[in-house]
């Protein structure tokens, strides 16, 4: 919980809502590792208030698949299930290789600026080391994609899909050569795009959501007990 402790707290008392944010943005940014323990009575301190509003935070954590309840021992950050890993990488792949196909035949001149300002801020986060800012930035891209196509509710639906392909993404964003081989096939995408290459930019872009698994093979080395789920024929990827 020391992170936690890091959190100043709060004077004005939070609302459940936003204290649900950021500790979900805490599990999602592994900041909170899997099988990580977690108490109800250190978290409301941390924040400064009651075991109300934790408590009810923890109940919808839980829904989420991000908390695990062990009886009479306690609660811990639940390990990354895999078949949610596969259903969110197949909702981002269905949905945004049709995005990316669209966006790359009516993108215009300002919006390729745009998508190159992203990737120039990645370029910053890699040269910093800072994988964080990089999946900031990841985030910002994809979204400026949609932006494109005007679909901002399609943007809605993968993100509120995504939360544990997320948590695999920022594991591997740790590895210095994995944020080089994301920023190469976002340079690649963004290159299709300005080039109006519909097709190519879809290849790309499928590549690009598949890569989670392999992140998955390298993470499960050592640290196979930050997954549920897994077994041969999940780390084939998706067909």
């Amino acid at each position: 919980m020391a992170r936690l402790s890091n959190v100043a707290k709060m004077a004005a008392r939070v609302s459940a809502q936003q204290l649900y944010e950021d500790l979900r943005g805490k599990i999602v940014r592994c900041e909170l590792r899997p099988g990580e323990a977690i108490s109800e009575t250190n978290t409301a301190n941390a924040y400064g208030v009651s075991r109300t509003p934790i408590r009810e935070v923890f109940w919808r954590l839980g829904e989420d698949g991000l908390l695990r309840v062990v009886p009479q021992v306690g609660t811990f950050v639940a390990p990354i299930r895999i078949a949610s890993v596969r259903d969110s990488q197949f909702v981002r792949e269905t949905l945004e290789c049709r995005v990316v196909e669209e966006a790359a035949g009516k993108a215009s001149e300002a919006d390729v600026a745009a998508l190159n300002a992203h990737l120039a801020t990645q370029r910053q986060a890699i040269t910093r080391g800072d994988h964080i800012a990089f999946f900031a930035s990841d985030e910002a891209l994809h979204r400026q994609i949609m932006a494109i196509t005007d679909r901002p509710f399609v943007w809605q639906i993968i993100a509120s899909a995504k939360s544990q392909l997320d948590r695999v993404r920022f594991i591997s964003l740790e590895d210095a050569g994995w944020l080089e081989q994301m920023f190469s096939q976002h340079e690649a995408i963004v290159r299709h795009i300005a080039r109006h290459e519909p097709e190519a930019a879809r290849r790309v872009m499928q590549a690009h959501l598949r890569s989670a698994f392999a992140a998955i093979d390298r993470i499960a080395k050592e640290h196979s007990d930050f997954f549920e789920g897994l077994d041969g024929d999940e780390r084939g990827g998706v067909e």
